[in-house]
């Protein structure tokens, strides 16, 4: 038995049992290993953005981490953006960056880096592993550190480390510590604020958005008249009709002040007070007002269902279901004719999703009516890009549907964003995941040009026009996919959308659909 071995069975122990991998020189001792273990699922990305974001989007629906397998420093440096939405996101990973043997970093050879420094900013825990003896507790710190954080846990394995023999010895599955108490102060605390009859939103993100939770946060926002909210940006929401539903905070900064204006206090349930994206000239960085009382309620890591349910034992909530009812079914909604909008294909996504389904959002700017029609929607899971790093959706659909291959996976894909992980096709073409993509095919970074406007400038010239827009030439989705496995079509229509839409949710296997807006 070596190291990397070893590795292996301590991660199998503790049932992480999916390694999304971009290997090289470095890793092959680990390789190897994998290749000895059947029970561990490899998946290959060819981009290691690709990899960490499968991670993300495995974890998200598993409730429990995969690995990651990079090479050395330059290739953990490739998956950072999304090891950054995953941070954010409080997704448990355990990424494993393969380095040069001990012996030989002090040669610095062409890849040597510091791989301590690139991992720290994107990670909640670091640790580079001494030796081959050190390899599994190392690893089961590293799974302890993931699961209890929750977040990103980095080991960095040097390759002497991998393929150093060591005595075999049984693998146990590690124990994880109980979460920090919640504090009976702040239950008191939050509920002497609703008592008091001031005007108190609850912010809820991470589990207090699972359906069960949201049922207790419904029961406590009915009874009392209080504000229901979620952070702007969550890792996963159950969603969907006869759920209790809950109000997005907006990312435009205006709308987002308008939302929070009338709260006097405000409840984190594992949430941030809410802040602006970025800085605009004459606006606040700060969405609430100056004067709202902060109450954390619970934050992440600790339980914040508990945390709900105590709160509402607190202030005498009644048991039992939630009495809202939505007026209308998102299947109400009158679908346009003609020429294909962005609004026309929320409609019909929402009307002609499954149910169960997994919807993977990274459509930006293109379906923000969409979050608002999936109340009504059948019931599914909604998971959206965390820290605004773009570039994850296509490979965060794919690890959802490594992690649940019974469900229907719907990507909702901005075209701008969606071209810095297009390598996320091929691993869905070479896992045959059943995953939609959309891709909103607007030809331009919309978005920047909404941030243009914000910071006060309204008429772009050439050079601005040609940093903004993608459309010269256009991208042709369709091929694109063609080329890396996966079938599409193209619509400019709707009534054409929904043929295609109807024709890929009634097969299985991953396609896309450029719809041209």
């Amino acid at each position: 038995m070596n190291g990397a071995d070893r590795l292996c069975d301590e991660l199998l122990a503790n049932d992480v049992d999916v390694c999304f991998a971009n290997p090289g020189t470095s890793e092959m001792h680990f390789v190897a290993a994998l290749d000895r273990k059947p029970r561990m699922r490899c998946v290959l990305g060819l981009f290691e953005g690709v990899v960490t974001a499968a991670a993300d989007g495995y974890a998200r629906m598993a409730d429990k981490p995969a690995a990651t397998l990079l090479h050395l420093g330059p290739g953990l440096a490739n998956g950072l953006a999304n090891l950054h939405n995953a941070r954010r996101a409080r997704t448990p990973m355990i990424n494993v960056v393969g380095d040069h043997a001990t012996y030989h970093l002090e040669h610095d050879a062409p890849l040597t880096s510091d791989i301590e420094s690139l991992a720290r900013p994107m990670s909640q825990w670091v640790k580079r592993i001494d030796n081959s003896e050190s390899v599994g507790p190392d690893t089961a710190a590293a799974y302890r550190a993931a699961m209890s954080m929750p977040g990103v846990a980095t080991l960095i394995l040097p390759a002497n480390a991998a393929w150093g023999e060591i005595s075999a010895s049984p693998v146990t599955r590690a124990e994880l510590p109980a979460p920090d108490p919640i504090v009976a102060g702040t239950v008191r605390a939050a509920g002497d604020a609703i008592r008091s009859g001031r005007r108190v939103g609850l912010l809820l993100t991470g589990r207090a958005l699972r359906a069960d939770a949201l049922a207790i946060a419904g029961r406590i926002a009915e009874s009392h008249g209080i504000r229901l909210l979620a952070q702007t940006s969550n890792g996963r929401i159950e969603r969907g009709a006869g759920r209790v539903p809950v109000t997005r905070v907006p990312y435009p900064v205006d709308q987002a002040l308008a939302t929070l204006r009338d709260i006097d206090v405000l409840v984190l349930v594992g949430s941030k007070v809410p802040v602006a994206f970025f800085a605009y000239p004459g606006k606040p960085g700060l969405l609430v007002r100056e004067d709202c009382d902060i109450i954390e309620l619970a934050r992440a890591g600790q339980d914040l269902k508990q945390a709900l349910a105590w709160l509402s034992d607190e202030i005498g909530t009644k048991a039992g279901g939630s009495t809202y009812r939505p007026k209308l079914s998102a299947k109400d909604e009158i679908l346009p004719t003609g020429t294909l909008t962005e609004d026309a294909i929320s409609i019909a996504v929402a009307r002609m999703m499954p149910e169960n389904a997994i919807i993977c959002d990274e459509s930006l700017t293109s379906a923000r009516r969409f979050f608002e029609l999936s109340e009504t929607a059948p019931q599914h899971d909604y998971l959206a890009l965390t820290g605004g790093a773009i570039g994850i959706g296509t490979p965060l659909a794919a690890g959802a549907a490594v992690a649940c291959p019974d469900r229907k996976v719907i990507g909702l894909q901005a075209d701008g964003s969606g071209m810095y992980t297009v390598q996320g096709l091929w691993t869905q073409a070479r896992e045959n995941l059943d995953v939609v993509t959309i891709v909103f095919a607007n030809r331009t970074y919309a978005i920047l040009h909404g941030e243009m406007r914000n910071v006060g400038v309204n008429e772009f010239g050439r050079n601005a026009q040609r940093m903004l827009n993608i459309d010269d030439p256009a991208l042709d989705w369709v091929s694109l996919a063609k080329g890396l496995g996966v079938e599409g079509g193209r619509a400019t229509t709707v009534e054409e959308f929904v043929k295609l839409f109807e024709g890929a949710l009634a097969r299985r296997g991953p396609f896309l659909i450029e719809a041209v807006i």
